[in-house]
């Protein structure tokens, strides 16, 4: 058996690198047109239809587990709301296994003798997750609206008045708000997430919805007619998104859905790796389990071509990890057969590559970069934090490219909550010892991404000894240089979570 010359080798490291970043390049374009069509619609800001003569009943859905740190805030907030209090019904959907049930049902007693409608609702088992305390809740809801909020976040006051209004059009289903963030500057980490969904929401959401393309339910910070819910088939937990699934087959239903841009609710990020990282994998699985479940349904049904090619797009975002993951493994063999093979490199080649990188990466750049000039005017605060946005999102690839195929070809799998710690998230010190023993189920899969790391690094160090290196590669260090970056902080900041959960003698975080 003859086995293949180095030259061959070579080649074909080339030939599978600039395939698969060549479609890479085709999710890339998609950003540039979600840019661009946010660039079209963005003041095409939506209107009320009318508004309520007398205003409808609402209630408000706080679903919670093992929320200490965070459940009398939200149960008080939730309280705050400005709408008639006897158009305005509060339960408190509380799965908690821990001391947050005697927290909760104490607000609860303090609200309702204050003259709020609270109820307390728990549930002895988590049957259907966060999707079964909510579907367990609507039976017993008296409104015909509901607004839900997780326990994290801090809804504004006005947050009815400024939505239910939209409801008065009868194909509103659904009306959005925008996340804030309540502990945005608190770290590196911190402050990628809150550019990471600042994106998800001021570009994406604004685009499709304005475009009348199909956009989610974000799971929280939103407000549902009940009758939507239910005639889209109600609250289901096959799988981990369930926000998601709810949208798409409210939107099949013929719901209109609303995005206010404008209207923001607060909430936490997660401040540590680990909480981040189960957040990334239960959103990846949930998105690729509902590409499986209801792709095929978008497709096969008579909406407008325009709305299926972004549902394409939108659903299958999750198989771009996994991308970046063979990416990742090929970047190396590539860079080294640019060196090996013979011959000059022509400006027709130098070209192609570059208008590969810009159409693949220089996309999420300028997507990212506008979600934050968008908001904060100023291009110094906008781009500061890009190598860290970057670095993260490179970083995370291995853990979401898992959480893809599992949500591919496995089964609906566990919902894993993401810890929250209250007013202490911005405090680095205090939201460590809440932590406690939260280390997070990382098994084997920090190792890997640690290996991914030491395996580029071995890659590149040989490379400065080549007499060419300087003429052939050098362009591309930076961008190895943040590959190696990302992987290596993704997998300190998670050895260093749980390190730092076993020398600490506090309760798990939940």
């Amino acid at each position: 058996m003859l086995l293949p010359d180095a030259e061959t080798l070579c080649w074909a490291a080339v030939l599978a690198y600039f395939s698969i970043l060549a479609i890479l390049c085709v999710y890339g374009l998609h950003r540039y047109f979600l840019v661009l069509t946010y660039l079209r619609v963005r003041r095409q800001a939506p209107q009320p239809a009318g508004a309520f003569e007398s205003l409808p009943r609402v209630t408000v859905q706080l679903p919670m587990f093992n929320e200490r740190y965070v459940a009398e805030r939200i149960i008080e907030q939730a309280c705050r709301i400005d709408y008639p209090r006897d158009l305005l019904d509060i339960q408190v959907l509380d799965d908690s296994t821990d001391e947050t049930r005697q927290l909760a049902q104490q607000a609860v007693e303090r609200m309702r003798a204050a003259g709020h409608n609270v109820s307390y609702l728990h549930r002895s088992d988590r049957t259907g997750y966060k999707a079964g305390a909510l579907a367990a809740g609507l039976q017993q809801a008296a409104g015909e609206f509901v607004v839900i909020f997780d326990a994290d976040f801090v809804p504004p006051a006005d947050i009815l008045r400024r939505t239910i209004h939209y409801f008065s059009d009868q194909r509103v289903g659904m009306v959005q708000s925008r996340w804030d963030h309540l502990n945005r500057n608190a770290s590196v980490l911190t402050n990628a997430q809150a550019i990471l969904l600042d994106g998800h929401f001021m570009i994406e959401h604004t685009a499709r919805n304005r475009s009348g393309r199909y956009m989610s339910f974000n799971g929280t910070a939103g407000v549902w007619r009940r009758s939507a819910i239910e005639d889209a088939g109600g609250w289901q937990h096959d799988t981990l998104t369930e926000d998601l699934d709810l949208s798409y087959r409210a939107q099949l239903r013929g719901w209109k859905f609303v995005f206010l841009p404008d209207l923001t609710s607060p909430a936490e990020l997660p401040p540590e790796m680990n909480a981040f990282k189960a957040q990334q994998h239960r959103w990846t699985k949930g998105g690729a389990q509902t590409c499986v479940k209801l792709l095929p349904r978008v497709l096969a049904s008579a909406a407008d071509w325009r709305v299926k090619v972004e549902a394409v797009f939108h659903l299958t975002s999750g198989v771009v990890y996994v991308l970046m993951v063979l990416l990742s493994l090929l970047l190396g063999p590539a860079l080294w057969a640019k060196l090996i093979l013979s011959g000059p490199t022509s400006v027709w080649q130098w070209l192609f590559e570059a208008f590969l990188f810009v159409v693949g990466f220089g996309s999420a750049i300028a997507f990212y970069v506008y979600s934050q000039r968008e908001q904060l005017k100023s291009w110094y605060d906008s781009i500061r934090f890009l190598p860290a946005l970057m670095a993260v999102g490179i970083g995370i690839a291995f853990n979401n490219a898992i959480a893809a195929l599992e949500g591919f070809f496995g089964g609906t799998g566990e919902f894993v909550r993401t810890p929250k710690f209250g007013d202490a998230a911005g405090k680095s010190g205090e939201w460590k010892r809440r932590a406690g023993a939260f280390r997070g189920k990382h098994g084997w899969q920090v190792w890997a991404e640690l290996f991914m790391g030491v395996y580029l690094l071995a890659w590149v160090l040989p490379m400065f000894l080549h007499p060419k290196w300087v003429e052939r590669i050098s362009a591309a260090l930076p961008f190895v240089a943040i590959f190696i970056s990302g992987y290596f902080y993704i997998a300190w900041q998670t050895l260093a979570t749980h390190w730092r959960a076993g020398r600490s003698a506090s309760p798990a975080a939940g």
